[in-house]
């Protein structure tokens, strides 16, 4: 019997450990889920840098923050239930133990039978309510020390990501006292929290001494008139302490529980920041810039005027249309014309007026620096993956076109990109990315900043040659760009400072190739 009670034990104890970590598991996994389903989901990530208030690092609220908020539940809630059988075993023992209490009104006598047992319930309420309010404060210091952690790492991962920046300007010892400043704040939160703990542990220390001689100071006058004996006021008191300590679950485990509300409460503050992004997103009014399908084929830009988040005008009153095939350059103010293409892109609502895209056509957006997720170069180009699989050949002839034959053989290799290839490389790459995708619609952000001249007229060529029907839109600031496109829209300053958008059009002969350059051999006299 012994032994088949140690086996069951064993596995009983076994079986809890599994449980347990699949409750924990499954729980996060469809947390991470649902807040990555709405982080990825219409450009709300994007917006999320606007939100105002201090939601930061939200890849740390969905990392860290749901792994605490799911496991600490877990375990909790695991004490808790542990907490609630305790009870049921030892109100009986203690409500037989105790015996009735009299308490005299006047000449009325009211018997309060088990009176240990609403004792016990009062401490322990009591002692509860005392540790919330003490707790409560260190939940808003838990809050603030996490976020400084995730600070803390988040300036580690942009150093490594930037690694060669660093090392070729000799950035090191500003980078180290970067790291000492952000891990200064780490050392003031820490030590706020320390400050907030303390008082709990405080209490929580005074507490627990007490439950263990409370229970003997309130049998004690029986024991002296001879109603219990003295090992009948041990017993008894041995489980006034089982009933108290179960009761005061909260009391004990109130570090625990503030550090998972800080937790959940970050999370639910990104999940709030989400779903109020949606709603903003649904919601269109005049001061919002609509972006909508037009009703042909063209373009088009009515009454436009763009604001900064906090709704100070940038510039108003942008009028354009864009027929299809057409090739623009949109230059002048830099920061203007880059907005204007956040604006054709539906990333920048904040204004008023109207956007009409081209109807049934395929878009393509190419910024300034692709980006090329971690994992092999052949799912970099196909990036985003759209359902449509290219063909290896496909991919191979898109890096010949683009002058990256050299990269044919490392396709199926695993590496950072981002760190691996030259910022022209990955230029180049974002133009074999447009060649696998074939939009009829491009719109381009200074994709061609870091080539050089040779190598930028050489994209422009490729786009004419590859994508002579489609419509062309270019943000660039390069001289060398003019000739390539047959439109020009310039966002220029007037000498009130406002912006104003001309529009001017390229001699048709500009577009057309270059000749081709005089053959080096002299032409043969010989009729054959």
């Amino acid at each position: 019997m012994f032994a088949l009670i140690v086996l069951s034990t064993m596995l009983v104890t076994a079986g809890h450990i599994h449980i347990k970590r699949a409750l924990q598991l499954g729980w996060r996994r469809w947390l991470v889920r649902r807040l990555t389903g709405e982080w990825m989901a219409e450009t709300r990530h994007y917006y999320l840098s606007y939100v105002p208030g201090h939601l930061d690092n939200p890849d740390g609220r969905i990392a860290d923050d749901i792994r605490k908020t799911t496991e600490d539940a877990i375990e909790l809630a695991n004490s808790f239930l542990y907490c609630v059988m305790l009870p049921v075993s030892f109100i009986g023992i203690l409500w037989s133990l105790s015996g009735p209490f009299n308490v005299r009104i006047g000449d009325t006598t009211i018997p309060i039978p088990g009176y240990l047992v609403w004792i016990s319930f009062a401490y322990a309420a009591v002692g509860s309510l005392f540790a919330l309010r003490i707790g409560n404060p260190l939940v808003r210091a838990t809050d603030r020390f996490q976020s400084t952690e995730q600070r803390f790492r988040f300036g580690l991962v942009r150093a490594r990501e930037n690694t060669e920046a660093i090392a070729l300007l000799r950035g090191e010892s500003d980078e180290r006292l970067r790291f000492a400043s952000l891990f200064r704040s780490i050392e003031t939160a820490w030590k706020r929290v320390t400050r907030k703990q303390g008082w709990l542990y405080f209490f929580s220390s005074g507490y627990g001494t007490l439950a263990t001689v409370f229970p003997i100071l309130i049998t004690a006058p029986r024991y002296f008139t001879d109603m219990i004996s003295l090992g009948g006021m041990m017993q008894t008191a041995q489980a006034f302490q089982q009933v108290t300590s179960a009761l005061s679950w909260p009391v004990d485990n109130a570090p625990k529980i503030a550090e998972w509300r800080a937790s959940v409460q970050r999370v639910l503050a990104l999940h709030d920041a989400l779903s109020d992004i949606r709603e903003d997103l649904a919601h269109v009014d005049d001061n919002t810039i609509r972006v909508a399908p037009a009703n042909g084929p063209s373009l088009a830009f009515r009454g436009v005027s763009v604001a900064s988040p906090d709704g100070k005008v940038l510039f108003s009153d942008i009028e354009a249309e864009i027929e299809p095939g057409e090739r623009v350059l949109i230059d002048g103010d830099a920061s203007a014309a880059a907005t204007l293409f956040k604006v054709a892109a539906g990333l920048w609502p904040w204004g008023r007026g109207r956007v009409e895209l081209p109807d049934n056509a395929s878009v393509f957006f190419m910024p300034e620096r692709p980006y090329f997720p971690i994992g092999t170069l052949r799912n970099a180009l196909r990036y985003p993956a759209d359902g449509h699989a290219q063909k290896s050949e496909e991919i191979v002839g898109a890096l010949q076109r683009v002058g990256l034959a050299h990269l044919i053989e490392r396709l199926d290799h695993t590496e950072a990109w981002y760190h691996a290839l030259t910022a022209g490389e990955q230029q180049r790459l974002g133009f074999a990315r447009l060649l696998l995708h074939r939009p009829s619609w491009i719109f381009l952000e200074e994709a061609t900043d870091a080539l050089d001249p040779d190598g930028e007229r050489e994209m422009m060529e490729l786009l004419r040659r590859e994508f002579s029907t489609a419509t062309v839109l270019t943000v660039g600031h390069h001289d060398a760009l003019t000739p390539c496109h047959e439109r020009r829209l310039s966002l220029e300053r007037s000498s009130t400072g406002a912006l104003m958008l001309k529009q001017s059009r390229a001699r048709r002969e500009a577009a057309r190739p270059p000749a081709p350059p005089p053959s080096p051999f002299k032409p043969s006299n010989d009729d054959d």
